[in-house]
This record gives C-alpha cells, structure tokens and sequence, in this order.
C-alpha cells in the first residue's frame, strides 16, 4: 500500500524522465552539465512533491486547543499565520529532566523572546523554483546551440557496422546505414565542419558561459536556501559533524521543530477578545529536515564537482594548441580506440578553441570508425588548404609533422 501512494504521487514525473536510450540522442554536454538540469533538477522536483503529499505524513499540522473552537479552524490558521516556539525554553537538559515538554514550548510572557516559523508552508513553491534555476543553463544553451550538432551526426550511432550497400533496420528505433549513406553522412559533416572552420568561437564560448552560470547558480542557491531558512543553512553540515552531547541543541530540532505553540484570537459572545492557546505537531518537519539535510551535502558535492569542471574547461583552452600528449588523452576519453596520431596532431594544431571543443563532440557522438574516417578527411583538407597558401609540398609537410610527432621541442 506504502509503494503505491510512493509511485502514484511520483507518477507526474514518468514523461519527464526517460531511461530508453534513443539511437538519434545527441550529446550537446557533458556529464558535470546533466549533474545540474537532470539530477538536482529531479532531486529538487521530486522533493516539493514529497512536502506537498499527505499519504507519506498524514496532516500537515495538528493543533490541540481548549474547547470552543474548531479543531480545524485552528490548524488552518496556525498553518498560515505561523507558529512559534519560545528561546528561553530552547533547553535540551531542561526537557530531558522532565522540566519541559517539547523543546521550545513552554510559558511565555511578552518581553520572551520567541522564533516565529512561517517558511515550511513556502517550501513546495521554493524547492520548485530552485528545480526551474538549476534547468535554466541548460535550456539557454540549447537554445542557442541550435540542433548544430544534431544535424550532422545524427543517425551515425551504428555507422560502425555499415557493410551493407543498402540499410539494414535494426528494430523501430535503430538502423544501421548503408555505405553510401554513411559516406554521404561523413562527407556532409566534414564540409559542414570546414565551412564554418574559425566560426565555431560563439558556439564554444556560450558552452563555457553556461558552465560557468551552472557554477554561479550552486553558490547562489545555497545563500538563497540559507537565507529562507534563516540563516541556519550555511553551518547546517558543521553542526551535524559535531558529536551529540546531552547539553547540545540538534540544530535540526530549531530550525524545523516538531512542536510549536500558535494563538488564536476571536471574539466571545460578549464581544470580547478571547485568546486561545494551542499546541501543534508539525509532521511536516520530519520531511523538511531531512530534505534540506541531504540538500546540503548535495549541493556542497555539486559545487565542488562544477568547480573543478571550470578548472578542466580552462586547461582545454590552454593545452588544445599545445601539448600533443593532452590531446591524445582528450580524444582517447571521447571516442576510445586506436587512430592516426598524426591526423590529431595536424588538426588540432590548426585550430582555434572553439574549432577544437566543436570537433571535440563530435568525436563524442561518432563511432571510433567512422571519427577515425572523418579525421583523415579534415587532416587532408587542412593540408590541401596549406599547400593552396604556402605551396609547401605534401611529403614534406607530412615528414616535418611526424619529426614533431617523435621528438617533442625542448623548452630553452
């Protein structure tokens, strides 16, 4: 019974979330990228479904006041009004030894100080918002990324085994290409590629802004939660690591108490203001504190993983032109196998940057095969568009390449 109302109250999530991997799926990111719009997406997504879902907790808030006044009427008021708990009654001994019920609740008079908790009913629409921030990088750069890569290299997951001269249906999602088709594909993306040779600068530079937004957008979501909670999300983790003492306040049991006070005003028979004092359950906070728990260390993880993200992206940016080591290690990650170590050399010494990250996924969405085809190709349109300009032959060129293939220059 449990498992159903988890999977019906989960079930608004099943057309958004797809595990079938398509054949024409095209990897436009990287995996620190699908961390941010698809796991804490999801993360924040189905946790303001759990705050919002009574089959797991039961009501929200139970409220228990002298009689006369609805029991309902009460909870409701509480709930969107706010309840408090008292500072000087924050003593975790004192409830221990009996001297007080619930921790925070107790007599209160009107210089006490107390701690209003009203957050608890914005923290649906809050997680919600945070889930639509941490899918915004992702849909900017979609958008600006165009479907460019879609276009030239959809369709040649399976290219691989293209032996056939006519195409071979796998099932009703993947099929494999003949040879004409993948050789018209190949060529299609190699003209498509030196076409826009140097032109490929705003497409890699929006991929790296929006990595960078990612990393702006974690920082920022965790002052924002640090602030709605009051300034108790910061040091959230600090105080958890810290061993449990009979004396010590869980800081759990502050920020998300279970039991609070709340009052009630209303007019008496005689016109009189009658105050009501009632004393509330907040079930609700079982789900919150555990919630923003496992938020804490999962967003401190994420930035740290973004961090060093941006760390990799700016060493792509200094070693692409230079260290041919580097490169043979980046291809090798994107697409595994053996190829030409010349060809690498020879078109990632020609680029620009944004040239080499454009051809970088490509690499990430061909077979090892037909990538290994597609680089001999720009390998030799680069030499043929050197020989255009220098007139250096094509021998020499190539003898010349791999003395600096074998023998690295030595740093004076």
């Amino acid at each position: 019974m449990a498992s159903g109302t988890v999977f019906a109250a989960l079930s608004v999530l099943k057309d958004h979330v797809k595990f079938k991997v398509n054949q024409n799926s095209v990897a436009i990111d990287n995996i620190v990228f699908r961390l941010h719009y698809r796991a804490t997406f999801l993360i924040l997504l189905v946790a303001s479904i759990l705050v919002t879902s009574r089959q797991f907790i039961g009501e929200h808030i139970r409220c228990i006041a002298d009689t006369g006044v609805s029991s309902h009427v009460i909870e409701t008021f509480c709930f969107f009004m706010s309840t408090y708990t008292v500072v000087k009654h924050l003593n975790a001994t004192a409830v221990l030894d009996g001297d007080l019920p619930h921790l925070g609740v107790g007599p209160v008079s009107k210089d006490d100080a107390i701690i209003h908790h009203a957050y608890y009913q914005w923290v649906p629409f809050v997680l919600f918002f945070q889930a639509l921030l941490f899918y915004l990088p992702h849909y900017i750069w979609r958008k600006m990324e165009g479907g460019r890569l879609a276009m030239l290299v959809s369709g040649l997951h399976m290219a691989s085994l293209s032996l056939s001269e006519t195409e071979l249906k796998v099932n009703d999602d993947m099929k494999v290409p003949s040879k004409k088709e993948r050789d018209e594909r190949i060529q299609q993306i190699r003209t498509g590629f030196i076409n826009r040779l140097h032109l490929n600068r705003p497409w890699a530079y929006t991929l790296t802004f929006c990595e960078c937004l990612n990393f702006v957008n974690v920082i920022m979501q965790i002052y924002l939660t640090d602030w709605f909670l009051g300034g108790a999300f910061l040091g959230l983790g600090r105080l958890l690591s810290e061993p449990a003492s009979r004396d010590k306040i869980n800081p759990l049991d502050v920020v998300f108490p279970k039991v609070t006070k709340c009052i009630f005003h209303k007019y008496g028979p005689s016109g009189s203001i009658q105050k009501h004092d009632a004393l509330c359950v907040m079930a609700l906070n079982i789900i919150n504190e555990k919630i923003y728990t496992a938020l804490w260390f999962w967003f401190v993880v994420l930035a740290v993983i973004t961090g060093l993200g941006l760390v990799w992206r700016l060493l792509t940016m200094i070693l692409h032109s230079r260290s041919t080591a580097f490169n043979r290690f980046v291809f090798s990650m994107a697409c595994p196998g053996k190829y030409n170590p010349w060809n690498v050399l020879k078109v990632t010494h020609e680029y620009y940057f944004g040239d080499w990250l454009f051809l970088y996924y490509i690499a990430k969405n061909l077979d090892n095969y037909v990538f290994k085809e597609l680089l001999q190709s720009l390998a030799e349109d680069l030499e043929n568009r050197r020989q255009a300009r220098y007139k250096i032959p094509l021998d020499v060129e190539r003898e010349l390449l791999n003395k600096q293939w074998e023998k690295p220059p030595i740093s004076p």
